[in-house]
């Protein structure tokens, strides 16, 4: 899709079709804007007609009209002092879907002063997710989106307007969504690996990829335990970027990358969904989306390392069995009470490599537990974190993109749900407050000096329809907040 915009005067723009938001109380002045290209009259009277007041969540489409105007579809924004931009990503998202079939063309007008500086990318970038479409493996994987092209009109300030960074951003989130959305014999650990090495070699990013042999030399036997269930071979993935010029911040994102799990021994089963355990890789898939967008944006003063576990968690003759004990790479045993919660282990072993590289920031996104999807749903991901600091900064970028994040507490009383008889201890405990225990466990395994935030995306990384700017499908949830944090953390 392709941003641009209508430098002359709105007066001579012809174009056939047109969205156009609207303030509460402030309609008829707005429509003014357009008297040149629509009857004023008529359209009044259609919009009293409909009871169309302007409101948040109101929209109208109209096929006109007379002139060279095709389409017209009216969002209302609510009142001008007060327009939220989560509404306003929302009305858009269901707007653009309507249309994109349609029109290979689209004008848009909105009251810019009211809106901010920043407006237009967000809302190109909302433009630009709605309308993402994954027919890769289906009959209609050769369709194509009519809509080609939307013009911004009415803009001051044009020449400084550049949508290079808005495309590099939503390429990041399109490639993490088909990752989570491959099937579990499309996106093998290997086919990670390889993704992340096209990642590397088109940014020129430096990569490592650590092969079985490499893990266990490192001590990762909690990571291998979950892997030697699988007859596909795990692949411990390690992207690098750094700047230019010299380095004033280092941080290590870490992603959960299990291409499939089915439980392991602890099999999942009723209403477990393990049909859709392909996206147990959600959080490996925001790391690589991250790390396809920093490769085009390259920060300046940032060093960032892209670290993902990845492995199925399968069953064979090898899988660990419930009530095994295995060490981790920082010298911790673990008792495995269930081999259903072995993202976790993989992590332990991420987090200690993240950790011996010295950063500043340790940021880990995981579907880690159903536990956080009862607490906050579908909408919001869980946040818990060693640092105030941090944990607000991530909320406020979470906030600046429109991604639900809500803190949790690192309740240390529910350590103690996590001893063991014969191990440091075991890998999950009590039913009660378990996205609390299971971020305590990824806790054991850093460096208590590293400033670290731990991302539950098991609710936001999949919606089973259209919700705001997520088609049905992946998400790519959590790319957009990591990349305006780290942009939050560049020295130019």
């Amino acid at each position: 899709m392709q941003f641009s915009i209508f430098k002359n005067q709105l007066s001579s723009w012809q174009g056939r079709s047109l969205i156009i938001g609207l303030n509460k109380d402030y309609i008829d002045n707005q429509l003014e804007t357009i008297n040149f290209i629509v009857d004023l009259k008529q359209l009044i009277k259609k919009l009293n007609d409909n009871n169309f007041k302007g409101e948040i969540g109101n929209s109208i489409s109209l096929e006109i009209l007379g002139h060279n105007l095709d389409s017209l579809t009216i969002i209302g924004l609510g009142e001008k002092n007060g327009m939220n931009t989560n509404v306003l990503r929302n009305s858009l998202s269901e707007c653009i879907r309507k249309v994109i079939d349609k029109e290979e063309k689209i004008g848009m007008l909105m009251p810019w002063d009211a809106l901010g500086n920043n407006a237009i990318y967000d809302i190109a970038e909302t433009l630009r997710l709605s309308t993402y479409k994954d027919n890769r493996f289906n009959k209609h994987r050769d369709e194509k989106i009519t809509l080609k092209e939307i013009e911004f009109l009415n803009l001051e300030n044009i020449e400084s307007i550049s949508f290079k960074e808005v495309e590099n951003i939503c390429q990041g989130v399109e490639f993490a969504r088909k990752l989570v959305a491959a099937p579990p014999n499309d996106l093998t650990p290997l086919e990670m690996s390889k993704k992340a090495i096209e990642i590397a070699n088109e940014h020129n990013l430096e990569i490592k990829i650590l092969e079985e042999n490499d893990c266990r030399n490192l001590g990762m036997g909690a990571y291998l335990a979950v892997a030697k269930g699988s007859n596909l071979k795990p692949k411990f993935i390690h992207i690098t970027y750094r700047p230019e010029n010299s380095v004033s911040f280092k941080v290590a994102l870490v992603g959960k990358g299990l291409t499939f799990d089915s439980g392991g021994y602890n099999l999942k089963v009723g209403a477990s969904q393990i049909e859709m355990m392909k996206y147990d890789m959600g959080g490996s898939a925001a790391v690589l989306g991250a790390a396809k967008a920093i490769g085009s944006l390259k920060p300046k003063g940032v060093e960032i390392h892209f670290i993902v576990a990845a492995c199925e968690n399968m069953i064979n003759g090898l899988a660990m069995h419930p009530g095994d004990v295995i060490t981790a790479s920082n010298g911790k045993t673990i008792e495995v009470n269930n081999t259903d919660a072995e993202g976790r282990l993989t992590l332990a072993d991420a987090l200690t490599y993240a950790s011996n590289l010295k950063p500043n920031t340790i940021i880990d996104l995981a579907t880690l537990t159903g536990a956080c999807l009862i607490a906050l749903g579908n909408d919001v991901a869980g946040m818990w974190s060693n640092n105030d600091e941090l944990a607000n900064e991530l909320l406020d970028a979470a906030l600046n993109k429109g991604e639900g994040l809500w803190r949790m507490p690192l309740q240390k009383s529910y350590k103690d749900g996590l001893k063991s008889h014969i191990a440091d201890m075991k890998n999950t405990g009590p039913r009660a407050g378990g996205s609390i225990t299971a971020a305590l466990f990824l806790e054991e395994f850093l460096d208590k000096n590293i400033n670290w935030a731990h991302i539950d995306i098991a609710g936001t990384c999949w919606t089973d329809k259209n919700k705001g700017l997520n088609p049905s499908g992946a998400t790519g949830y959590g790319v957009r907040t990591l990349i305006d944090w780290i942009k939050s953390k560049e020295k130019i």
